[in-house]
């Protein structure tokens, strides 16, 4: 079977866990080799990085970065242009939840949120768009979240950092489509991951039940989403929110 990401290189954000951590993994499994960007790296870390190596014959590079710290980010876009001077694919999918009322959500909150979730995500975009225009090709993926579009109490700061980076997709998308570079984001429902065990399970399950398909959402489910958009499968699609959320009206 054709590996749908052969000899691509994808740099993936957040991913030493949940969905990140499996995209890395589907990726590899096409054939993609992968710059891992994460806070931490773990013995846990190190060895799964090594065995995605063994198993898949692609590279695995791990890129230090704290998402909330400006100048890590800076350094952390210099060390991924150091790794590989052509970059395929870039998925931002780190990213914090918050759950705090609207009269109980702090500014330092919501700036803490948005530097994490949104304005780091753009500098790196912005920093690995430059090596996607160079080489006149490149998928951006950004994670979104079905909380952007469903205005549940606690979700003010978490919910609105999110529609901030759908938002920034369309613009980003039209901007540099001359290019050759296409962006999406994908807007999962719930999913198990860490996030997962956040929430209460009350609105785990308001989400749930609400949904066409009557269950949260694998990683894998959701990292099949990110290959279509980062393969060529997806080569005339651009500009666009996919929701990942299993039919939630």
């Amino acid at each position: 079977m054709t590996k749908l990401l052969q000899n691509k290189v994808a740099v993936i954000s957040g991913a030493n866990r949940g969905i990140g951590k499996c995209i890395a993994e589907t990726f590899a499994e096409n054939g993609a080799s992968i710059v891992a960007c994460m806070r931490v790296i773990s013995p846990d870390t190190a060895s799964w990085m090594n065995n995605l190596e063994d198993k898949f014959n692609i590279s695995v590079n791990p890129v230090i970065v704290d998402l909330s710290d400006e100048q890590s980010v800076k350094k952390s876009i210099k060390e991924v242009m150091v790794i590989s001077k052509k970059i395929d694919i870039l998925v931002n999918n780190a990213g914090i939840a918050s759950g705090a009322l609207f009269q109980m959500t702090t500014g330092a909150e919501l700036r803490k949120i948005f530097e994490i979730n949104f304005f780091s995500q753009i500098a790196i975009s912005q920093g690995i768009a430059k090596i996607m225009v160079k080489n006149k090709s490149g998928s951006i993926i950004n994670l979104s979240s079905t909380a952007a579009y469903i205005a549940d109490p606690g979700t003010l700061a978490y919910g609105s950092s999110k529609s901030a980076f759908a938002r920034a997709t369309q613009s980003m998308a039209s901007e540099l489509g001359s290019s050759g570079i296409r962006v999406n984001a994908i807007a999962p429902g719930v999913t198990k991951t860490d996030m997962f065990e956040q929430m209460s399970v009350e609105a785990r399950d308001k989400l749930i039940n609400a949904s066409a398909l009557k269950r949260a959402a694998e990683p894998k489910d959701i990292a099949n989403v990110a290959l279509f958009l980062a393969s060529d499968l997806s080569s005339f699609v651009t500009g666009q929110v996919i929701r990942a959320d299993g039919g939630i009206s």
